[in-house]
């Protein structure tokens, strides 16, 4: 059986992007890229491209499916990749995704149908960093910019590469030296919104070997699980600041509410998990990019559930529980992350702090705080 390595390079800073293919196709032998043209859905279909280091080597178009051009490119992809395992002469497929597709959808789609025949050896996302907080900033819809991968997405720019840049173990970064190249300030902030990334040079000799270096789907998923997901730590260099803010005691639901504008406007990027008192067996998690936040029902807090259903609780999950366990709470807890230029943390400290319950409300204990007026029923649309 013949396999097929295959990497995904994504993310909205499409000249990047195509650096990145460029110089994968030009070094590693035996590379070609697969891209699918989603912004011919318009016509109804999506255009494919098949190329290598000389040039186009095959087109075709995929069917929408359910007028969604990313669900053609669901569809279409595997099939594609396997045509090409079955060849022989391809070492390794590059497949450049879409602006706004996410590689977390595409490389969950490859590894659970593309068998063992096809390999995920990578997945990077392609960062100009002086485009970095430009992108992170913009709350436009994807739609009005024109990136929607169907008629029902209602993603930001600023959400859709947040998520682009934080799924991705390699950030493939352009050289952005110059008078309009990336700052120590873009530098930094590209360093404290993802520290665990690999950050290898567009034009350097460790592209290639990023490309081939191995990637494990059910890893990735895990760090971003709201639940125990690898959120940055405190730091501080070039202006940029990442606050780190941790509590064991619950939010009040209407002071919280009523901070929510200025603590999603109080940094670039935030995120984590919290807990409010009136729904004190839910966590929930904190998505904050482009100054719109996204609030979620992550499920129960492990220490919600009964002894026999710990079973089928994933272990990385039952792992990151272990180490914050609160001998009253368990794993219930705040744990919020803000990440900025300029970034006020007395100013956020205080107002984080505001929002908690006073040592009455805290005192009173969990069936009184389950009958505190709820807050935040519009956004989890309850």
């Amino acid at each position: 059986m013949t396999q097929l390595a295959v990497t995904l390079v994504g993310g909205l800073h499409s000249d990047a992007r195509k650096a990145a293919v460029e110089r994968l196709l030009a070094t590693v032998p035996g590379s070609v890229a697969l891209h699918h043209d989603l912004s011919t859905a318009v016509q109804g279909t999506v255009v494919r491209t098949v190329r290598d280091a000389r040039g186009v080597r095959d087109t075709g178009e995929a069917p929408l499916v359910n007028d969604c051009a990313c669900c053609a490119l669901r569809e279409d992809l595997v099939p594609e990749l396997e045509r090409l395992a079955d060849d022989g002469t391809t070492r390794l497929a590059v497949v450049e995704l879409w602006d706004s597709v996410e590689p977390k959808a595409m490389a969950e789609v490859v590894a659970a149908h593309g068998g063992e025949r096809l390999v995920i050896t990578a997945v990077m996302t392609a960062v100009d960093p002086a485009l970095l907080l430009p992108y992170l900033g913009n709350g436009d819809d994807l739609m009005d910019a024109g990136l929607a991968a169907a008629t029902t997405d209602q993603r930001t720019v600023a959400d859709t590469w947040a998520r682009q840049l934080e799924y991705a173990p390699v950030l493939a970064v352009v050289d952005g030296e110059g008078p309009q190249g990336a700052s120590d300030e873009d530098r930094a902030l590209l360093a404290q919104l993802h520290p665990t990334a690999r950050q290898v040079a567009v034009e350097g000799p460790g592209l290639a070997v990023a490309a081939l270096a191995g990637f494990d789907v059910e890893s990735a998923a895990a760090a971003q699980h709201p639940a125990c997901a690898l959120l940055p730590q405190d730091a501080d260099d070039c202006g940029v600041g990442t606050y780190v803010w941790r509590r064991s005691r619950p939010f009040h639901p209407e002071r919280l509410y009523r901070a929510l504008e200025d603590l999603t406007c109080a940094a670039a990027r935030s995120r984590g998990r919290f807990w409010l008192a009136d729904r004190p067996d839910t966590l929930l998690a904190w998505d904050a990019a482009g100054g719109a936040l996204c609030v979620e029902n992550a499920g129960p807090w492990l220490a919600s559930l009964p002894d026999a259903a710990w079973d089928l609780v994933p272990l990385f999950r039952r792992a990151a529980a272990a180490l914050d366990w609160h001998p009253e709470h368990g794993d219930c807890c705040q744990h919020l992350v803000f990440t900025s230029p300029g970034l006020d943390r007395d100013g956020l400290e205080q107002l984080l702090e505001s929002c908690l319950l006073t040592d009455a409300e805290y005192a009173a204990g969990r069936e009184a705080w389950k009958r505190l007026p709820p807050a935040f029923d519009s956004l989890l649309e309850v």
